[in-house]
């Protein structure tokens, strides 16, 4: 299995197809950024929170792998509820240990209303940046714990002491954007997505199948924007290089590509935008020229 994400499932690669994934911390305003003047995006469907914004303004064509999350993105399409997939329900397990460590509803509420990014990192430091906090990321975000939760596949890529790494990246985040207007900043602590919209007439078409397999079968020159989320975590070379021809080949001679993941990113790559990203979890959010891909 070239890519993981075939099996519908984050725990095993055998077993029923689930559904994954409720919601997608993903900034869409990365990619509504890079595909200014664009016209046809191609996107990772996932929990359909990307393609249902970028499609209020381009044709969207949202692919995706796992049958189950794909049905889900199209319910949601016409105005479906959110739900929760197997991902929030980890994220559930995790705040529940909030009090523990001294995180009160309370005290998270109103780390949550700052505007001022200067008294929002004294907040931090001084209520919540505490040792309990770094002791328990290092445990729950351990691979010993991870093994348990999720396939071998989707850690193979995490770096080492990945709770130091996640604590970093949110205090980034802190220090760049104001909780008061970042709706990522309250998904991710309170698990709320804040969505209360009626479904809007977009230019979205639904695909069930590989991206790889899907773009191969495209025209040439058929997107000018590519949103892959973070499609490589936990794949071989082979499907990575796969997919790269098949991006080059459907691309525009200008299209742009967004791709984000988990891991650290390498020091020569130039193109990062991680710390632009308000879902604040990303180590790569890698936005270029599709053909550079």
């Amino acid at each position: 299995m070239d890519t993981p994400w075939e099996a519908g499932r984050l725990d095993t690669p055998n077993g029923q197809q689930r559904l994954l994934f409720g919601q997608m911390h993903e900034d869409v305003e990365i990619e509504r950024a890079a595909f200014q003047g664009k016209h046809r995006v191609f996107c990772i469907a996932s929990a359909g929170n990307t393609a249902l914004e970028l499609a209020e303004q381009y044709e969207v064509v949202a692919c995706d792998i796992n049958p189950v999350q794909l049905a889900y993105a199209q319910r949601r399409a016409i105005g479906g509820a959110a739900m929760i997939g197997d991902a929030e329900r980890a994220m559930n397990l995790a705040r529940r240990f909030m009090p523990l460590i001294g995180w009160r509803q309370e005290t998270v509420q109103a780390f949550l209303t700052f505007s001022d990014i200067g008294e929002q990192m004294i907040f931090w430091r001084e209520h919540l940046d505490t040792l309990r906090l770094r002791a328990s990321l290092d445990v729950l975000l351990s691979r010993t714990l991870l093994r348990t939760l999720y396939a071998s596949q989707f850690l193979s890529f995490l770096p080492p002491q990945f709770g130091t790494i996640i604590r970093k990246r949110l205090e980034r985040g802190f220090r760049t954007h104001a909780n008061a207007t970042n709706p990522y900043a309250r998904a991710l602590l309170l698990g709320d997505s804040g969505e209360d919209r009626p479904p809007v007439a977009r230019k979205l078409q639904f695909v069930l199948g590989d991206a790889a397999t899907f773009l191969e079968s495209c025209p040439a020159s058929s997107f000018d924007g590519f949103a892959l989320s973070n499609i490589l975590d936990g794949t071989r070379l082979s499907y990575r290089s796969r997919l790269a021809r098949a991006v080059r080949r459907a691309a525009t001679e200008d299209a742009v590509l967004v791709l984000r993941s988990f891991a650290e990113p390498s020091p020569e790559l130039s193109s990062n935008h991680a710390e632009r990203d308000r879902a604040m979890l990303w180590g790569v959010v890698d936005v270029r020229a599709a053909h550079s891909f």
